[in-house]
């Protein structure tokens, strides 16, 4: 579980109680990947509301849920034998706190790369500490969804007349993807106090496309146009696909439960270190300027990591603030 020594660290994580939202989001548009029509319902979600859920999707339930279960084995370890993995480099186990400029969260997890040229010690150290299971279960469970992420690229590529643009980046070997499991421990003094715990703070995600599969508890939130946060139902059976910041992504945030921990397993489907980012030309027509200059991943990345949550990274890279 996560420890906080005292309630005093656990007010700082506190969100105000006038934040206290009640909306549900129910329509979180749906798209049938088996249906003729999917590369349409996608882009049509992308620009309206930048999230989708997706069915129908191909990954046996057995894959989810044997990684799940091992994870869980590994979060129901002692304190001791996790930070064995930690603190992150960036990747590896965390603790309540996220990343190192000062975001703090009710959450553990476990972040890793999936780039062979990217070696973390502290990875090596989760799974040479580990049963092989949980080792092979990631692997297992990378695959299926980097399988399924490049099939919905490879659409989105499609319904907006730019063929396998995207899914290249991700389906090439090096490709900087990215893999999360996030564990949200229930916190009873929650029960009380009427107010609402931060999981994980507001944000956007840099890369092109994130897949995102949680358990029966909810928690997710995004920012709708007019600022309201609203709830995002659960549906255990189905995966969530929201476009990173390469796209325009969805701000979007986590809540805790008083009551039932929340487990999420996310794959961020990234490019190449060295792949040049900006607008595609046969986007921008001979009238209109770029907005922004043109960057690698590589860039866009160590900014990311130098950020806080809630900073809008892509303002960096503005033209205008390099004049």
């Amino acid at each position: 579980m996560v420890v906080l020594s005292n309630q005093s660290a656990l007010n700082e994580l506190f969100l105000a109680k006038t934040c206290n939202p009640s909306t549900v989001f129910t329509a979180v548009p749906e798209v049938d990947l088996s249906h003729p029509d999917a590369k349409t319902m996608m882009v049509k979600a992308c620009q309206e509301i930048g999230l989708f859920k997706v069915v129908n999707h191909g990954i046996p339930p057995e894959v989810i849920t044997r990684l799940e279960n091992e994870a869980l084995k590994f979060f129901m370890q002692s304190q001791s034998q996790k930070d064995k993995a930690g603190p992150p480099d960036p990747f590896g186990y965390g603790s309540k706190r996220i990343g190192t400029n000062g975001d703090m969260g009710w959450v553990e997890y476990l972040l890793l790369s999936t780039n062979p040229d990217i070696v973390s010690p502290k990875s090596v150290e989760l799974f040479e500490q580990n049963p092989e299971a949980l080792r092979l279960c990631v692997e297992e469970y990378i695959g299926a969804v980097k399988k399924m992420c490049c099939f919905v690229l490879e659409e989105m590529g499609e319904g907006l007349g730019l063929g396998n643009v995207f899914s290249r980046m991700v389906r090439e070997e090096r490709s900087d993807s990215c893999f999360r499991v996030n564990r949200y421990p229930a916190c009873v003094e929650l029960e009380e106090s009427g107010r609402n715990l931060i999981g994980f703070g507001e944000h956007t995600d840099p890369q092109i496309l994130s897949v995102l599969r949680s358990n029966n508890t909810s928690g997710l939130q995004i920012c709708l146009p007019d600022g309201t946060w609203a709830s995002i139902p659960p549906d255990p059976s189905s995966f969530f696909v929201n476009v990173g910041d390469l796209f325009q992504s969805v701000k979007h945030r986590v809540l805790a439960d008083s009551r039932m921990s929340r487990l999420s397993m996310i794959y961020f489907g990234g490019p190449s270190l060295e792949e040049k980012i900006g607008p595609l030309p046969s986007l921008v027509s001979k009238e209109e300027q770029n907005i922004y200059r043109e960057l690698t991943w590589r860039e866009y990345k160590n900014a990311a990591y130098k950020s806080r949550l809630s900073d809008h990274r892509i303002t960096l890279f503005h033209k205008s603030s390099h004049t």
